[in-house]
């Protein structure tokens, strides 16, 4: 086990300070189990960078769910500190999600990695509630999916007063009632970090900065959130605002809909070639700044390599997200059948890049942080 920094104990005192008065999770109601994770989340950026993996519990390149197998365990020998999930479909009340995973069985695996001291982030790619009702056969993807931005009137639509509105609640009973059941053996709500709408800046789904307003997208988020907390009374999740590559404050910030339901500032960003180092520690530079004025968490939500770069992981990614206090970094998922293994690396090929980088004393995975029970439940 890497060393890792003593982490400080964030205390919340009425003795001098009201306890909302220091970072907190945006939801006054949040489970105690949810508030500790923020708290962890919020003294670790600062000792280290957790790595995380989307799907990596659920398939790999040449698998599908085995049971504690894992892409990056097979590769490192340990596990990712935080486990990316996928929820789209769940709206539709399907029983596998839009990349054909079971949902029991990410339920099952959201359980075993939250048991391993692990940390949880779920995104939604839901389908598109306007142009999936236009059943003309002759219609190729993506229609009706996430994907498709034929219609600007999507958001409308489905906010208070749009003929899709009730069709919308529908949608959030069902994420609900699927969230709700994310629960450890003692029935308590398992905490878990949230990224709906995500890569608003950019223009390919149907809530994306072209095809929505600024106030229809910010109208989206307040009405998802209050529909989840306020409604159902869901209270473990962590809310992650996100976008893709941007280039101001004044681009990230388009849409924004407020520090009273969000928690963390997120980014996505893909290496597509030679400007990517510089491109990225630009938007870190003024999105960790704001985080930091706004006390919310931050982090690399989605990236990936640039084939075929060698070292990638210890002299372009490393060497960046290192500078900044982010939570953590998540690459995207390994695609089965696809021959690519964590991050997009062709199979076996610059796996001592990885490896070099899971050793990096400034990289966290679970083991480094597993003995910390950042849930305050073992």
């Amino acid at each position: 086990m890497k060393t890792l920094p003593f982490i400080r104990i964030l205390i919340l005192t009425t003795l001098c300070i009201p306890a909302w008065s220091v970072p907190a999770p945006a939801d006054r109601k949040a489970t105690k189990e949810t508030v500790k994770l923020f708290n962890y989340l919020y003294e670790l950026k600062s000792k280290g960078i957790m790595f995380g993996h989307q799907d990596d519990l659920m398939y790999g390149y040449n698998w599908w769910y085995e049971p504690g197998k894992s892409d990056t365990r097979a590769a490192v020998g340990d596990y990712p500190t935080v486990a990316g999930f996928e929820l789209g479909h769940i709206e539709l009340g399907d029983s596998r999600s839009l990349d054909s995973v079971n949902f029991d069985q990410i339920r099952e695996q959201v359980k075993e990695h939250y048991m391993r001291g692990g940390i949880v982030t779920i995104s939604w790619h839901l389908n598109n509630p306007l142009t999936m009702q236009n059943n003309d056969p002759s219609l190729k993807w993506p229609h009706g999916t996430a994907w498709d931005v034929s219609s600007n009137e999507v958001v409308s639509s489905i906010l208070p007063g749009g003929k899709n509105n009730e069709l919308f609640n529908t949608w959030l009973e069902r994420l609900a009632t699927f969230l709700s059941s994310l629960r450890d053996d003692k029935g308590t709500p398992i905490p878990f970090i949230f990224r709906p709408f995500h890569e608003h800046s950019g223009s390919f789904f149907w809530w994306g900065t072209n095809i929505c307003t600024d106030s229809e997208y910010s109208a989206l988020w307040r009405y998802t959130v209050t529909y989840l907390r306020d409604r159902k009374n869901i209270h473990n999740i962590l809310y992650a605002y996100n976008t893709d590559r941007v280039t101001s404050l004044e681009q990230y910030l388009k849409g924004y809909p407020g520090d009273d339901i969000i928690d963390m500032l997120s980014l996505d960003m893909y290496d597509r070639g030679e400007s990517f180092g510089s491109e990225l520690d630009n938007a870190l530079q003024f999105i960790i700044k704001e985080a930091a004025s706004r006390q919310k968490l931050a982090a690399l939500s989605e990236t990936g390599e640039r084939k075929g770069l060698k070292d990638w992981w210890m002299n372009v990614l490393l060497p960046v997200v290192s500078k900044y206090p982010l939570d953590y970094v998540l690459t995207w998922r390994d695609a089965f059948k696809s021959k690519v293994t964590v991050g997009g690396n062709p199979v076996d090929a610059y796996k001592e890049d990885f490896l070099e980088f899971y050793k990096s004393p400034r990289t966290l995975f679970l083991k480094d942080i597993k003995d910390y029970k950042i849930y305050g439940t073992k």
